[in-house]
């Protein structure tokens, strides 16, 4: 607290001066988003999460989340208060111990001002206890959380952490996690990461997970149902973990058919990526109505449909492909989304290749081919598509054609050192398309600004003289459809997420 002086002229100023610390003078309030152009209000500024602290209570019967999260964070300026994005009713703020003040504001919007203003550089402990509906809480028109029979279901892109756990939502600010639920016996709690213990006391089970890798908040998970569960070890030595609901009906056999061989994909991953960057491994398919697949990290969430045309191991691909591109190297921001997608639908036609069931340069082939000129499809730009084409089937195809075409353009040999470099050089960080680029440029010694430019940046068709320079498109007839098209095309709304009204505009495209 500071007392009022009122004295005459400069010795008033100087008094005052005096009074009030230079933390205090300089503190201003952090920003309530963290600067992504699609996404203004997504993520924080001011301060860096290195750490989430999780213990949450969850009822089936009736959807009601409570939870006390302690957050680890350091200051990155001079703070008087600062906002997390939050959609449950919070019932007390504690920053370093003390009780902190706190309202809401705009859709999202958590602001917390702490007793004391918090200076430039400071380790800061933040403790949120809270309650809530997690179904009955929308922002901008939807939820992220999933109403199942027999529990509920956190995961979604590009956010999904409001619905359960105060946070700086924004892949710029990767954290490690504890997650520590307790549910009704008989129930199950799946997270990220490992299982490090469970506990029963008066009819109640807590099940205690850890991600000791740095996590984008979007990747991290809840599921809570009854499930069944298989656990192994991969060839290469890593535990896996997977959960089936126990009501999926006709979808679960090929469900299992295809999740089951998680550990044997991901090993085949390793020999294009490097190693399998996390000690857990596994997926999980709740009974959830939505149609689309997540890359949470270490524990993909599938949902029941993409199984009920039978196995769908083109998903699961594209899913653990992720784990490398998206996961473990994020996105600096979302206009980046294609050093995500782009890349995890090349893996499935690596797959492709590896199943016998066409080259990658029969499917690149066969998606230039099969897109006129005027189709909307090349309006769209991979390289920075915009809020709402960010999955956009050509962000997938398109995004795939360019990869091809870099591999054609600089050698098989530069191609897959470049794969497996770069998540090297970023691990556990974040990238933009342009630092792709320049990695693609520095490997390679070839000046590559034309090849980005045609394939990720241009509105138009790429000329079929660009394209026949990178072998693409090199036969005057049609080229025969991949045996595995229809495969692919089953995997080319993985993303298109039904909850959202507006952020995703997905083109399906059929054969």
């Amino acid at each position: 607290m500071h007392r009022r002086f009122f004295a005459p002229g400069a010795l008033a100023a100087a008094t005052v001066l005096l009074a009030i610390p230079a933390s205090a003078a300089s503190s201003v309030p952090g920003a309530p988003g963290i600067g992504d152009p699609y996404y203004p209000a997504y993520g924080n500024g001011g301060y860096d999460v290195s750490h989430y602290d999780l213990r949450l209570t969850y009822q089936p019967a009736t959807d009601l989340l409570q939870g006390t999260a302690t957050l680890l964070a350091r200051t990155t300026q001079d703070l008087s208060r600062f906002n997390l994005d939050f959609l449950l009713d919070v019932s007390e703020v504690r920053v370093n111990g003390a009780k902190a003040s706190f309202t809401t504001s705009g859709e999202h919007e958590l602001e917390i001002t702490p007793k004391r203003p918090l200076a430039k550089g400071s380790d800061v402990t933040v403790v949120v206890r809270y309650s809530g509906v997690p179904s009955a809480k929308k922002a901008y028109g939807f939820t992220s959380w999933h109403r199942t029979p027999d529990g509920g279901v956190a995961a979604n892109e590009p956010e999904a952490a409001w619905w359960w756990f105060p946070s700086n939502d924004h892949p710029l600010d990767k954290a490690t996690y504890d997650v520590s639920v307790a549910v009704p016996d008989g129930t199950q709690a799946i997270s990220n990461g490992t299982l490090q213990s469970t506990s029963s006391r008066l009819g109640w089970t807590r099940y205690n997970w850890r991600s000791n890798k740095p996590q984008a908040t979007y990747l991290a998970t809840l599921a809570v149902g009854k499930f069944d569960i298989t656990t192994g070890t991969t060839e290469s030595g890593i535990p896996v973990l997977n959960a089936y609901s126990k009501d999926l009906g006709d979808n679960y056999p090929a469900a299992k058919a295809s999740i089951e061989r998680t550990g044997e994909i991901a090993d085949w991953l390793s020999e294009y990526f490097g190693p399998y960057p996390y000690n857990a491994l596994g997926g999980y398919v709740p009974n959830t109505t939505t149609r689309y697949a997540l890359e949470t990290q270490t524990r993909p969430f599938y949902s029941p449909v993409r199984f009920a045309n039978g196995t769908n191991t083109y998903l699961v691909v594209h899913e653990l492909a992720h784990q490398w591109y998206g996961d473990l190297v994020s996105v600096a921001g979302w206009k980046d989304i294609w050093i995500n997608e782009g890349f995890a639908r090349y893996s499935e036609w690596l797959w492709s290749e590896h199943e016998g069931e066409g080259t990658t340069q029969e499917i690149a082939d066969y998606v230039y081919a099969s897109r006129a000129a005027d189709d909307p499809f090349w309006t769209v730009l991979p390289g920075d598509p915009g809020p709402d084409n960010q999955f956009h089937i050509a962000v997938y195809d398109r995004g795939a054609l360019a990869l091809q075409a870099l591999r054609n353009e600089i050698g098989d040999d530069d191609f897959f050192a470049i794969l497996k470099g770069w998540t090297a050089k970023y691990a556990h960080g974040n990238a933009t398309v342009a630092d792709f680029r320049a990695y693609a440029e520095e490997v390679s010694g070839q000046s590559l600004d034309a090849l980005f430019d045609t394939w990720l940046f241009q509105p138009s068709k790429p000329p079929t003289a660009a394209a026949r320079a990178v072998s693409l498109a090199q036969e005057k007839t049609a080229p025969a459809q991949p045996k595995s098209w229809k495969k692919l095309v089953s995997t080319g709304d993985v993303h298109d997420h039904d909850t959202h009204e507006g952020h995703e505009d997905h083109e399906d495209h059929e054969d």
